[in-house]
């Protein structure tokens, strides 16, 4: 968590409510940011050797709980949909082939509306999105633009398109054409690379090879050289022996 000592209060209009806001040493404003003040958030957050908490919410509650854990540590936080989650949101009994992508705008809408109280920056980001999972993601991106339209920023700061199960060249190609489409309205992409071991929402890698569990360089440098022309608004989810789960030390 970041030291309560460097945030400096001060009081702002925030229709159509009246709120205490909280700034970071960089600039970076309280409640949801997108574009530019995300990179700067990653980036002070690398400078000065602390970690974001990520956290898969799944209801308002799990929400607001999240939010008042970083008011009282004073941290940046990073709120994530998922696409099991978001079915949790908006009911499983609900059946509709968009449901997914509804629950996760809905969540979005209800962090919108609640994190400018708490005073910390928040990340609104969606987690893994698997090939197969891609038109949830289509869902959202399509939310972000109707809301970019009207408020000149994504409902959503990033998303992850996880096709670190596919041919690294579709990999890579797939992510050009949605980083395109997210660098128009200032929304980061978050890309994957590697397999990560152990077992999460029904993908098992428990007994894949050792070495498999670390991203060669030169494909991180492959991906780099690839999307950077498009936009500088990725980042590279990098497999570093990394897993999944729950072990006991040295498993």
């Amino acid at each position: 968590p970041l030291d309560p000592q460097i945030f400096t209060n001060y009081s702002l209009l925030y229709s159509p409510l009246h709120i205490i806001k909280m700034v970071t040493p960089c600039d970076v404003p309280v409640g949801v940011i997108t574009g530019d003040n995300v990179v700067k958030l990653l980036q002070h957050a690398k400078d000065n050797g602390y970690a974001i908490p990520a956290f898969n919410c799944t209801s308002s509650s799990t929400c607001n709980a999240v939010l008042e854990a970083a008011a009282k540590h004073n941290s940046p936080v990073i709120i994530q949909a998922s696409n099991g989650g978001a079915q949790f949101q908006i009911g499983k009994s609900i059946k509709d082939k968009n449901a997914c992508a509804i629950g996760s705008v809905a969540m979005a809408m209800h962090v919108r509306t609640v994190a400018p109280l708490y005073g910390v920056p928040v990340i609104l980001h969606s987690d893994h999105c698997a090939k197969k999972l891609l038109p949830w993601v289509d869902g959202l991106l399509a939310a972000s633009e109707r809301y970019h339209a009207k408020h000149g920023e994504p409902l959503f700061s990033s998303h992850m398109i996880d096709l670190s199960e596919e041919p690294i060249e579709e990999n890579i190609e797939i992510c050009k054409d949605y980083l395109a489409r997210f660098a128009k309205i200032g929304m980061l992409l978050e890309m994957e690379l590697g397999i990560t071991g152990g077992e999460e929402d029904g993908v098992n890698n428990e007994d894949v090879a050792l070495e498999d569990l670390y991203s060669k360089p030169e494909e991180i440098f492959q991906v780099y050289d690839e999307l950077t022309p498009i936009s500088n608004m990725f980042t590279i989810a990098a497999a570093f022996g990394n897993v999944h789960g729950v072990y006991s030390p040295g498993n």
